[in-house]
């Protein structure tokens, strides 16, 4: 999957790559091979699986629940404008079985 298709995993790769663990309330562990969060601690955080967080990362889960989405935009620290990004990228990720956009009634938290 290229990331012209998974803009979904992409974003969510770049946002956690700008939180750092202190931001997070994360005591500093050393050295790190990745900027910002680890895939395991953005799903700790969000109170989802690390499992299902590389499932939405990687693309092959991308109908994500409102709870799921907030909690996401929460752990990384989204405001209100890059919240209504993540939530169109959910909205706009095609469906596995036809390709066409699946209808989705997401609306940012206000």
């Amino acid at each position: 999957m290229t990331e012209t298709t998974n803009a979904l995993g992409a974003y969510l790769r770049a946002r956690r790559a700008l939180v750092t663990p202190q931001q997070a309330g994360i005591p500093d562990g050393g050295v790190r091979r990745v900027p910002g969060l680890r895939r395991e601690e953005v799903a700790m955080l969000a109170g989802i699986s690390a499992d299902y967080y590389l499932r939405l990362e990687r693309g092959r889960d991308r109908n994500p629940s409102l709870q799921v989405v907030e909690s996401l935009a929460r752990v990384l620290r989204l405001d209100q404008d890059h919240l209504a990004h993540l939530v169109a990228l959910v909205c706009e990720a095609p469906s596995p079985r036809d390709g066409r956009p699946v209808p989705r009634s997401l609306r940012p938290a206000r």
